[in-house]
């Protein structure tokens, strides 16, 4: 299991979504409410994540 989503609560109480790549975080986003919230922003990097751009401003 190299690529793997986690949902975990942080101090605040809320949910966050982490993507993992081998037992390392690669990313997270914002604290959310509701566990459905954070695995709709899941489906969401599923769907949307494919088609984006990569913009570099270096």
């Amino acid at each position: 299991m190299a690529h793997h989503f986690k949902i975990k609560k942080n101090k605040k109480g809320e949910y966050v979504a982490y993507f993992m790549y081998n037992s390392e975080t690669m990313f997270w986003t914002e604290g959310y409410s509701s566990k459905a919230s954070a695995r709709n922003a899941i489906e969401s990097i599923k769907k949307n994540g494919p088609g984006a751009d990569t913009v570099d401003e270096s």
